[in-house]
């Protein structure tokens, strides 16, 4: 972007164009670049939250939840449970913000990876 608005300005100081002219041109470059961010951030935001656990005993978990959905429960759930004293001890160590800045910062990938000393796994994953 930096290379087109060099090539506007020096437009505009050969005459080649008005000074509003140039202004307005730099304008739609800049709103392009928030439409085409907006878009890849919406693109992200249709990925999935993968978790899935298994335990040395054979059991298996699956969960998949989409990241908007992710979004809107880590703003709103973390308040709501701890609220509520079964829930509280589950969440009081839970850092929050930082889940929703990985995934504003659209964090991708393995992000949790966990073996028990007795073979139980944990996987988180975005994808």
């Amino acid at each position: 972007m930096k290379e087109e608005i060099a090539k506007i300005l020096t437009m505009v100081q050969e005459e080649k164009i008005t000074a509003e002219k140039g202004a307005e041109l730099i304008e739609l470059l800049k709103d392009d670049k928030n439409l085409s961010h907006a878009s890849s951030h919406s693109d992200y935001m249709k990925k999935m939250l993968r978790i899935k656990i298994n335990s040395s005993e054979g059991d298996k978990v699956n969960v998949n939840l989409p990241l908007n959905l992710v979004k809107t429960i880590l703003k709103a759930g973390h308040h709501l449970a701890e609220k509520f004293p079964e829930s509280e001890k589950y969440v009081k160590d839970i850092d929050m913000d930082l889940l929703i800045q990985a995934i504003e910062n659209e964090a991708e990938g393995q992000i949790v990876d966990i073996t028990s000393a007795n073979q139980d796994t944990v996987q988180i994953v975005i994808e």
